[in-house]
């Protein structure tokens, strides 16, 4: 028998998984671990709430939780309940596929002012992470901006420009339903340093802003290249800049009839966030233009009064004592996925934070093909038994798959009328719920 561990639930860990059984059958073990009582990671937790159609990848992963191979350790967290070193010992290989779950500093004066939030957090705290639940955004500003042009960004504006009717289906979680019913926000602001043809936004996303109830979106034409210069775009980008052509040809009265704004400011670089009492007031922008496809100052500054700011400008995977990291790209240090004899990583892991979902998927069958080349032959470590020996020793409060799904019937039952769950939103709520207290 083979024995693997996967660290992180997520998309990259249950490719894995899915790739290991695919390869080895019957004849291998995986032990997929999260450090939270529930799986699925990002599928869960950053996927926006209103996206059910994305998230319903999860039931793939099920299928593959639900082998007689492949065990769910939740509720564990690598380096205070054991080392990866312990797992190496026990497992014939580790793979790590934390993701990258932490924002990305700005690196600007005033971000650690209140109401400033990375979108790890701002997006936690609408999807209902434990970590974040308690963040406590003030939407009673008039302003927001949202630095990125990604399809997080644009997320993030979506969330703050709809109407509680309109997330109807979704399992936005109740407090963060709450508080956006109650938002005095008129303008969202989108700010990019680059134009147009350089966003990072997805058609089927960018779309979605001219559908919305109470929201309209403004782009100002003279941000626009000359429409023969799309032609040079790959078909998806042409979709999306296409769109950014129909919201700039919106007219003025279909606007007046809107009580909020989305308003996508290129060719503005934020220099820094300002404030008063602690509290931001507004962003200080630095007026851009491209030279090389690049952003280049031009010294004209202005401000945009802001009772609230969102940074959307990336990701970065969490050291973990005693495997090597590389700080400048907020990954592992890696060799195609091998970071030690022994000590794989897979996803945004190995990579930082890019692509797709799915393009997870691959990744974890060529983390897979890598151990089949480094392991030709099963060893005789402990395996599962051993990390069971571990846990009753250490008295951990190791959640089970089947502990999951009393947790997922219990968040179904106190779903509001129309919502697929209503998420717990703290660790002893869902301990309680999965029968582990």
């Amino acid at each position: 028998m083979r024995y693997l561990a996967i660290i992180g639930s997520g998309p990259a860990g249950y490719y894995t998984a899915e790739a290991a059984l695919k390869r080895w059958s019957e004849e291998v073990m995986v032990d997929v671990f999260d450090q939270l009582p529930v799986p699925y990671g990002l599928i869960r937790t950053g996927v926006a709430p209103d996206h059910q159609s994305i998230k319903a990848v999860a039931k793939r992963y099920e299928t593959v939780a639900l082998s007689e191979n492949v065990r769910f350790i939740g509720n564990v967290t690598v380096g205070p309940d054991v080392s990866v070193a312990e797992l190496q010992n026990l497992y014939d290989a580790v793979i790590l596929a934390t993701g990258a779950p932490h924002d990305k500093p700005l690196g600007l004066p005033g971000e650690d002012l209140g109401n400033v939030f990375g979108s790890a957090a701002f997006v936690g705290w609408y999807n209902g992470h434990p970590q974040f639940a308690a963040l406590d955004p003030d939407l009673s500003g008039s302003t927001a901006v949202v630095i990125g042009n990604g399809n997080v960004a644009l997320d993030v504006a979506r969330i703050l420009a709809k109407t509680p009717a309109e997330f109807a289906g979704s399992d936005i979680v109740g407090h963060a339903l709450d508080r956006l019913a109650a938002s005095r926000i008129e303008r969202i602001v989108l700010l990019g340093r680059r134009g147009p043809h350089q966003i990072a936004m997805t058609p089927k996303e960018l779309g979605e802003l001219g559908h919305l109830e109470r929201a309209c979106p403004r782009v100002d034409p003279a941000d626009l290249p000359e429409e023969g210069e799309d032609a040079l775009l790959e078909p998806g980008q042409r979709k999306s800049v296409n769109h950014l052509r129909s919201f700039a040809a919106i007219p003025e009265s279909v606007r007046q009839d809107m009580a909020v704004e989305i308003a996508f400011d290129f060719f503005a670089a934020p220099r820094a966030i300002l404030g008063d009492n602690g509290r931001v007031t507004g962003v200080e922008v630095e007026r851009t233009r491209l030279e090389g496809g690049r952003a280049v100052a031009t010294g004209e500054s202005y401000v945009i009064p802001a009772g609230l700011v969102v940074c959307c400008i990336g990701y970065q995977t969490s050291p973990i004592a005693g495997v090597p990291f590389e700080e400048s790209a907020g990954r592992f240090a890696n060799d195609e996925g091998r970071i030690l004899p022994g000590l794989y990583c897979v996803g945004w892991a190995r990579r930082g934070p890019s692509g797709t979902i799915g393009t997870n998927r691959p990744d974890g069958f060529g983390v897979i093909d890598l151990i089949a080349q480094d392991q030709p032959r099963e060893s005789a470590k402990p395996g599962c038994d051993g990390f069971d020996a571990l846990a009753e020793a250490r008295a951990l409060k190791v959640v089970r798959f089947r502990d999951w799904k009393k947790i997922e019937a219990a968040e179904a039952e106190r779903a509001r009328e129309g919502a697929p769950r209503e998420k717990f939103v703290d660790l002893a709520g869902m301990i309680r719920a999965a029968g582990k207290e």
